[in-house]
């Protein structure tokens, strides 16, 4: 296997199904433009199918789950058991993802790459044990060369699953008490920004503990000497085990010709990181909402991105991304099933 496998070409989108798709919009019975972004995004998902009506009846969730030994710094409102615990209640179908999961018909992965109980074992979790959590980035790298690999490599590994399901449609989770402020210290280092203005509540911090959370990355990035990092010596330094596991597979969807379905501001993260390892990636990265944190703008601004729903969210899971899939299948199903103006019988405007 190619050591860098993540430098490998991605896929090609296909122009020639785009012409197509876009030539069948001007011929729909509705004036040229009128259902916005849904038009727009149905040549999109034509051109990563390959297919002039594409259609989004296979998606394949994953969710990776990690601890952040950052959280010694106090940094989140909540302790590192809930990782944990919470994978126990995404296998038992009572967290947010797996319930969207079932009402979309989704498959649900679930993939623990290292939570600081080592002995954890549950039925229908992946357990990596990468690692008991990453290591305290406010004091040394978070993780390892070999953990680095291994967790791009998982993120791939999940994609290339995905792809031999025949899944249409990829979308990354993430679970991990204290990723809000590894995700922030990585946007923070690649884009040049102060961490106060990437830093927010995660899962519930007052303005204080806000302040505290953007005083401890900036401290890692003096540590570090991160300030516009190279993205994989960013990611080892102050990421996060799934921020790179969803970096990998959105690389690894890429060079299989899947498309993905960005969720918030953590998963957006591993968008930017990807894109910045191989802007070829960019191409088959969708984007589902702009959430509550305040650096998931700015980071969604660096990868000119548009998404497609606004509503506060900050919960991630994926959650995010799964409700915007109700919003693309409705997407696909005005494309692919709306009379022509011939079909209709009803007169086109004048050329």
């Amino acid at each position: 296997m190619n050591p860098a496998w993540w430098r490998e070409a991605c896929q090609p989108l296909d122009n020639a199904a785009m012409d197509q798709a876009r030539a069948r919009q001007q011929q729909l019975t509705k004036p040229t433009g009128s259902l916005g972004q849904l038009e727009g995004l149905a040549v999109r998902l034509a051109g990563l199918q390959g297919q002039e009506r594409p259609s989004l009846e296979q998606v394949a969730i994953t969710l990776f789950a990690g601890d952040h030994g950052v959280v010694e710094e106090g940094v989140s409102a909540y302790p590192q058991a809930v990782t944990g615990q919470m994978l126990r209640n995404f296998v038992a179908g009572g967290a947010a993802i797996s319930v969207l999961a079932r009402q979309l018909q989704a498959s649900l992965e679930v993939v623990d790459l290292g939570t600081i109980d080592p002995e954890l074992e549950l039925p229908g979790v992946r357990h990596l044990r990468l690692g008991a959590g990453t290591a305290n980035f406010a004091r040394q790298r978070a993780m390892t060369e070999a953990q680095l690999q291994s967790a791009l490599q998982a993120g791939r590994d999940s994609a290339l699953r995905a792809a031999a399901n025949g899944a249409q449609l990829f979308i990354g989770g993430e679970m991990g008490i204290g990723n809000t402020t590894a995700a922030a210290a990585v946007a923070s280092a690649l884009l040049g920004c102060p961490a106060r203005e990437l830093s927010g509540p995660g899962t519930g911090l007052d303005s204080s503990g806000v302040s505290h959370k953007a005083d401890v990355i900036e401290r890692a990035l003096v540590l570090h000497n991160l300030p516009m990092a190279e993205p994989l010596q960013a990611l080892a330094c102050v990421g996060g085990f799934e921020i790179a596991a969803l970096t990998g597979a959105y690389l690894a969807c890429a060079q299989q010709g899947i498309g993905v379905l960005v969720d918030g501001f953590i998963c957006s993260v591993a968008a930017l990181l990807a894109v910045r390892i191989n802007p070829q990636s960019r191409d088959w990265l969708l984007f589902a909402h702009q959430g509550a944190e305040p650096g998931h703008r700015a980071v969604l601004t660096a990868l000119q991105a548009e998404p497609l729903l606004a509503l506060g969210l900050r919960l991630g899971e994926g959650s995010g991304a799964a409700l915007a899939v109700p919003l693309m299948r409705l997407a696909c199903a005005l494309h692919g099933q709306m009379a022509t103006f011939a079909e209709a019988a009803v007169a086109d405007r004048p050329a």
